[in-house]
């Protein structure tokens, strides 16, 4: 193998952000956005101390991204997670440079690349998960100077005040950003216990809980609400063991993590197991407790909830960089290894087929296509559309001067971007709390509903729902307007049912 200098290193770095950056960005303004990024505009459209479901960090980076929604194509809502994603690469690179060496730094930048977590759902895609992957790695990076640098005392109780910073600011991301306090803390009782003397741990600790204060603050104002509900996401037993849920969680972490990666991971994890240590014990340990917690509690709650892979991918981070130190060590012991091994050109290879193929079916329908007879159920199993047909559909000839009633808070949102606030009109939604989410405060922004109001109600066959079934209590009458195509090049994917909604008789309950 011809040794890479850290110079050579350092420019192969360099094309990777270049080459990564400019891939998602194009992808971040050439496709539509998911439901569940356009809901997290609405989180930018009104901003507050903390939402129902989510900590307010996604709107906040939405704010500052767009000039406060001064820019709201697409491309401009992912503008975070493009310079997120490549300020992360970046940070993973130095955490591995700092831990062992640069060659280690590079490989867990090509395995960060490859995750199709790390490089589509929270580089590409506007997500919760966009912030806390920052915050989560600048933990790490603080975190490893505090343990492992040679850093002055002051210098270290910094660093260490920083990294309490850190993690506030990814609990206002997403809350399993606790986890790494956890992690941390099982660290230093079982190998470090000397720093429980130490007062920047409390004060870190202390600065974690002040960075969280406006969701506590925003919480109590509202009886503590987003706490219930994700507690209620997280209660056991109700229904029994079910495998399945299981099976699914354990799949979906390995296929977003990318197979090959995982792969990786696995074998340097059981190099770790015989004793074949690529850091020293400690750093490896605490790696391990910086990830393993989080991956694990998933995987025991998928027995017996239905839980989402994504839930516990920032755990994977560490575990990237205990990988690419194992890769590094293989590289220099090999006289034949290419620079860049041929498991990270896999993983690379898994990635851009997974963009590849996955751009071509949203746009073009390649892969897929869902032929039903019930034009009620047209497209119904073809996920590809949620990302599809609503800039189509915006542009529809529909009855603009009556706001737009919805069921969910998708496709509540999908609606309201693409359809409603183009056109100068508003929607409302009406369901229970647990299902229209923020759209219960958005309705009240609004003004609300009157008696006697008119509205319009929009169902796709994707997700058609009976207006009749969830209406038919509130209007004195439900008639049907019009049925639309969204059509995919010479093919129509979905059906688009138009319904106007009579005479208001019946105020829905805001919070029930």
């Amino acid at each position: 193998m011809d040794k890479l200098s850290d110079r050579g290193i350092q420019k192969i770095l360099i094309i990777l952000l270049i080459s990564s950056a400019a891939i998602r960005g194009f992808l971040a303004g050439f496709l539509e956005l998911g439901n569940d990024e356009v809901y997290y505009w609405t989180y930018a459209l009104y901003p507050e101390l903390s939402h129902f479901d989510h900590p307010p960090m996604v709107g906040w980076v939405i704010q500052i991204f767009t000039l406060d929604l001064l820019w709201e194509h697409e491309f401009f809502l992912r503008l975070a997670s493009i310079v997120f994603g490549t300020l992360n690469t970046w940070i993973i690179f130095k955490i591995g440079a700092k831990l062992k060496n640069h060659l280690t730094g590079l490989y867990a930048a090509f395995l960060y690349t490859a995750s199709i977590y790390c490089f589509l759902i929270a580089g590409t895609f506007i997500l919760p998960d966009t912030p806390q992957l920052l915050f989560w790695l600048l933990s790490i990076y603080f975190f490893s100077i505090v343990f492992f640098g040679d850093a002055r005392p002051h210098q270290t109780n910094l660093y260490l005040i920083l990294a309490g910073v850190s993690i506030g600011l990814g609990m206002l991301s997403k809350y399993t950003s606790i986890y790494l306090w956890f992690g941390v803390i099982a660290y230093l009782l079982l190998y470090e216990r000397q720093w429980f003397k130490k007062g920047a741990l409390y004060m870190a600790l202390a600065v974690s809980i002040l960075c969280f204060l406006p969701v506590i603050l925003w919480n109590i104002d509202n009886d503590w609400i987003s706490f219930t509900y994700q507690g209620g996401r997280a209660n056991l037993f109700e229904s029994g063991i079910k495998p399945d849920n299981f099976f699914r969680e354990l799949m979906g972490q390995i296929l977003y993590n990318n197979p090959f990666n995982v792969a990786i991971i696995l074998i340097a994890l059981w190099s770790v197991i015989r004793h074949k240590r690529n850091f020293s014990a400690k750093k490896t340990k605490f790696l391990l407790w910086i990830s393993l917690p989080l991956i694990l509690t998933f995987l025991f709650l998928s027995l017996f909830r239905g839980t989402l892979p994504h839930w516990s991918a920032p755990g994977y981070l560490g575990l990237i960089i205990v990988a690419a130190a194992f890769i590094a060590d293989r590289v220099k012991q090999s006289q034949n290894e290419k620079v860049i091994p041929v498991w990270i050109q896999l993983s690379l290879s898994i990635l851009l087929i997974v963009v590849i193929l996955g751009a071509g079916q949203i746009k073009s329908g390649w892969l897929f296509y869902d032929y039903s007879e019930d034009p009620r159920n047209l497209g119904k199993n073809d996920v590809s559309l949620d990302m599809y047909g609503w800039k189509q559909l915006g542009e529809q000839k529909l009855p603009f001067n009556l706001p737009i009633i919805a069921h969910r808070w998708f496709p509540a949102a999908n609606l309201d971007y693409y359809v409603a606030y183009p056109n100068d009109t508003y929607v409302l939604a009406i369901g229970e709390l647990s299902s229209i989410h923020k759209y219960a405060w958005i309705n009240q922004a609004r003004g609300g509903f009157y008696l006697g109001m008119d509205a319009i109600y929009i169902s796709l066959s994707r997700d058609y729902k009976d207006p009749e079934e969830l209406y038919s209590a509130y209007f004195r009458e439900i008639t049907p307007l019009d049925t639309l195509a969204i059509m995919r090049g010479n093919r129509k994917v979905q059906n688009v049912f138009v319904y106007h909604l009579q005479d208001l008789q019946l105020l829905p309950d805001p919070f029930h």
